[in-house]
């Protein structure tokens, strides 16, 4: 499966898009809404099929006729996104592990609707008919394979996206050798390499930081309801989306340049969370998960393998040559001596030569291909 994102070009017709997304959050507040009322008299949860029936009954009312300004479908994938959402819940409750149950959002913050089977088609060049109605977007490239589900969603801004998720036949790309490298992700350096080759990270978000809060100081001055109350809105979401653009280009270019040159990268899996609680802003800054994420779908295209060791691993306390393992480092010690050997090491760059060391020995142990001296 394969998703394509595309704008839609700026139009009044694109109203009826923001319209129906306002629809499909009614309905999801109604539905959130009959459920919790249900699960406090009975104490049981509603399927996503007696919640579409529901749904059908009450578009026969003079009340709610406009939900069938919304295509059928769009709707049954509310209910199931609902359903889905509550029986995970349910099922974290049992684990003992802490989440929320889908809750109540509101509609003009409401971003999107999905469309299954039917309600639209692809026209010539770069037209889409959506709902009866069509629509024209920017056509970055060619489209492959059979398109299963479209999504309409809209961001802060106002700007209409679709998403179209295609299933495509692709052959496999074969695993291929090369050189291989660990990486510990760090707070002074984005990722130390086992090699020494570091890489830093821009830090968009700190130096956008003086216009966000220019931005976000000329919002409370402006009168509510205003025009200009929105356009400073407008001018914030801006700048933020214009960061995280960066940000996103940046792991895009960086992940795509380290796919061609290692054939495996061994990285740690993370506990975003607790970095988060620990250093806040600067965590979200960097962005791991999300440059994780981009590093795999590059890989897969290029042959290279990601190993993820164990987030328990002692990496940074653990001497990389001779393999002691301190009883305790504390966050504040940047460089230690090994009390068994003697050797000084660096926080990082001990710990980015440990995951190399694991994520090589656990790639060999798996049979796939022999490994030495960082070469693969």
């Amino acid at each position: 499966m394969k998703t394509y994102c595309f704008k839609l070009y700026q139009s009044k017709r694109n109203r009826k898009l923001h319209r129906s997304i306002n629809i499909a959050g009614s309905i999801y507040n109604h539905l959130i809404a009959l459920h919790k009322r249900y699960y406090r008299l009975y104490g049981k949860s509603l399927s996503a099929t007696k919640l579409q029936k529901h749904i059908t009954k009450l578009k026969k009312q003079k009340r709610f006729a406009y939900w069938n300004l919304l295509g059928s479908q769009a709707i049954q994938d509310i209910a199931q996104r609902i359903d889905k959402g509550y029986k995970l819940f349910f099922r974290n409750h049992k684990l003992h592990i802490r989440s929320a149950p889908p809750t109540f959002k509101k509609v003009k913050r409401y971003r999107s609707f999905t469309l299954k089977q039917a309600g639209y088609w692809l026209l010539d060049r770069d037209r889409i008919w959506i709902m009866e109605r069509e629509y024209k977007y920017f056509k970055s490239r060619e489209i492959e394979g059979e398109i299963k589900t479209l999504t309409v969603k809209r961001d802060t801004l106002g700007d209409i996206y679709i998403y179209l998720t295609c299933e495509t036949e692709e052959s496999p790309v074969e695993p291929r050798s090369g050189k291989s490298v660990g990486f510990d992700f760090g707070l002074k350096t984005f990722l130390k390499a086992s090699d020494g080759n570091d890489v830093l990270s821009p830090l968009f978000f700190k130096q956008g930081m003086k216009e966000i809060r220019s931005r976000n100081k000329a919002l409370p001055r402006k009168k509510k309801g205003s025009s200009n109350r929105k356009k400073a809105k407008l001018d914030l979401a801006r700048a933020h989306k214009r960061i995280a653009n960066q940000r996103k280009n940046y792991h895009f270019k960086l992940a795509k340049e380290l796919a061609d040159e290692y054939a495996l990268i061994c990285i740690e899996d993370l506990n975003m969370k607790a970095m988060q609680m620990l250093w806040g802003r600067k965590i979200s800054d960097l962005g791991f998960s999300q440059f994780v994420n981009i590093l795999k779908y590059q890989c897969s295209k290029t042959g290279s393998t990601v190993v993820e060791i164990p987030r328990f691993y002692p990496s940074s306390k653990t001497c990389s040559s001779c393999g002691y393992v301190l009883d305790e480092l504390p966050l504040r010690v940047w460089e230690w001596a090994c009390p068994s050997c003697g050797v000084v090491h660096d926080r990082d760059f001990n710990a980015a030569k440990n995951i190399h060391k694991v994520g090589t020995s656990t790639f060999v142990g798996e049979g796939v291909r022999p490994a030495s001296a960082g070469i693969l």
